[in-house]
């Protein structure tokens, strides 16, 4: 498939509350650093690069971009270099970060946030963007706890203003459901993908019915997660790559935007090229006999 001139519309919209994304976006994770993320002696990227990189995706239409205040390097923060690149930011363009994780300067993980530390983390979000207020911010969890205590910590910062819409990551259809007795939810971030968590089919599908979108990661990397895609890839999907000169990372993301209307990608790069390719696999269309192939390896899982 021909990539330089498909733009993110080709991935169709979907609205976060009143926002409307394209459903192709860009996820910030891999900017601050090659390799692997979330390391503490992972090596700083090229800032130029960086820049350049979240300078072309908005060029290319993509107006959705997920980051957070623990995505750094030694040397690098992503939500400093989406602020260096991008502001004035145009009207368009959403922002969603995510707050629960903590890392030190050194690196290392810190306790997840008590509902009183949120705000903390919240306006450490608004400094480095250089915002007024958080398009949308993901409560990201970890355990099956309730999250209504925090929930409803971030809900009252809605309230507040310093935030527009919310989210929850990393959770249960339980957590969900809990969470949207406190406050409207616009979208679930999971991971999720091709022979990933084919139990959350389900959960995908209740999401869409409740209008909330389902915003998966790790949808490239998989059971990689941050240290990126092995290399390794099924034969299912190469043959669906071969059958449209597409890579196996265009088949993946195409996949994942055919599970629904309502499912986004946030596929995350430093490389100019690869962006290019992946955002222009939101104008890549699978046969039903394609999608019922890929479908079989989804289920028995990766």
């Amino acid at each position: 498939m021909t990539s330089q001139t498909i733009g993110a519309a080709a991935s169709g919209t979907w609205e976060l509350g009143d926002l409307r994304i394209n459903r192709i976006g860009f996820g910030a994770m891999r900017l601050p650093q090659t390799g692997e993320a979330l390391v503490a002696d992972a090596v700083p990227r090229d800032r130029e690069q960086a820049i350049g990189v979240l300078r072309r995706a908005v060029e290319l239409g993509v107006n959705h971009i997920d980051t957070a205040a623990f995505y750094f390097s030694p040397l690098r923060s992503a939500n400093e270099l989406i602020n260096r690149a991008l502001a004035p930011y145009p009207d368009d363009l959403v922002i969603t970060t995510k707050v629960g994780p903590g890392r030190a300067p050194s690196g290392r993980w810190l306790p997840h946030a008590t509902p009183e530390q949120l705000r903390g983390q919240v306006e450490e979000n608004l400094r480095q963007l250089g915002r007024d207020h958080l398009d949308v911010v993901n409560l990201r969890i970890v355990g099956t706890d309730s999250i209504a205590e925090r929930f409803g910590a971030l809900a009252g910062l809605r309230d507040a203003g310093l935030i527009r819409h919310l989210g929850i990551s990393n959770v249960t259809p339980e957590h969900l459901a809990e969470a949207r007795a406190i406050a409207p939810v616009v979208c679930v971030q999971n991971q999720y993908g091709i022979g990933v968590r084919p139990d959350h089919d389900e959960f995908v599908r209740a999401c869409g019915e409740l209008g909330v979108a389902y915003v998966p990661f790790y949808a490239i990397a998989g059971t990689g997660r941050q240290a990126g895609a092995s290399g390794a890839e099924s034969d299912e999907v190469l043959a669906v790559a071969r059958a449209h000169g597409a890579s196996a990372a265009q088949v993946r993301l195409a996949w994942t935007l055919h599970r629904g209307p309502h499912v986004l990608a946030i596929p995350g790069t430093g490389s100019p090229d690869h962006l290019v390719a992946n955002v222009a696999a939101g104008a890549l269309r699978l046969s039903e006999e394609e999608l019922a192939s890929l479908d079989s390896f989804h289920r028995r899982g990766a």
